[in-house]
């Protein structure tokens, strides 16, 4: 029975995938996004092991409250750490007719044909995928998350090839990802894939700071406001703008 290293869950989510979902939150991340409302989940230790069968019966729980649309997503950390295991338990749950979505980043993602068997048999039970595209620029998504992200657009276009639904995301920090010119790249690259179902343009907020607080970190973009109504809708609008 595969073990899941496991930060928390949350039984009614409601924004991360469609309708009422449990969400369950994993443990260990690469990436140090300096916006990130959650690096109490960077680390791989203080985990609870939970296995995956374990998991699914705390999410059934719930089901009743689900809908037609609802079921299991898995958030980070980052989920693509956990690949084996995060396939088993989407099998199993497969398997029940729970409905299955991977919110992740793509940042684990290789190109290698080992990483990419694996990766398909992660797939074939994966219903949606939420992907966050933190910035399309390398550099500047560098300078952001301490990563590069030629390996996350790969992602994206392997998603794309293999049809697998996706949601994009985009976190909308002023003065760092909201530049008429890097929207319209990514709204370009947007493009370019065949799967895409739906783009959000999430507001860049603080609500996780005292977490860097309490953990002793630096908090980078303390002087970063949180985006008006307006500049997310011209965000939107740019992203969603036709060639």
């Amino acid at each position: 029975m595969a073990t899941l290293r496991v930060h928390s869950t949350e039984s009614f989510g409601s924004v991360d995938g469609p309708g009422i979902r449990f969400i369950i939150f994993l443990k260990g991340c690469a990436m140090r996004c300096q916006y990130c409302h959650n690096p109490d989940t960077w680390a791989k230790e203080g985990a609870e092991l939970i296995d995956s069968a374990d998991l699914l019966q705390q999410a059934l729980r719930y089901k009743a409250y689900w809908g037609e649309q609802g079921g299991i997503t898995v958030s980070g950390g980052e989920a693509l750490l956990q690949m084996e295991a995060l396939t088993e338990l989407f099998t199993q749950a497969r398997t029940l007719g729970i409905n299955t979505c991977l919110d992740t980043c793509g940042q684990p993602f290789r190109e290698s044909p080992a990483y990419i068997e694996k990766m398909d048999r992660l797939m074939a039970v994966t219903d949606l995928v939420l992907l966050d595209i933190k910035h399309i620029d390398s550099e500047a998504h560098k300078r952001l998350t301490g990563h590069p992200n030629e390996n996350i657009l790969a992602f994206a276009r392997y998603l794309s090839d293999r049809q697998v639904p996706v949601w994009i995301r985009h976190v909308l920090v002023p003065g760092i990802t909201d530049s008429e010119e890097q929207l319209t790249r990514l709204a370009a690259f947007i493009r370019s894939l065949s799967n895409v179902q739906k783009v959000e343009v999430l507001p860049y907020h603080t609500l996780g700071v005292f977490k860097w607080k309490e953990l002793g970190l630096t908090y980078e973009l303390d002087d970063i406001p949180t985006p008006t109504r307006e500049q997310i809708a011209r965000a939107e609008t740019i992203i969603n703008s036709k060639p």
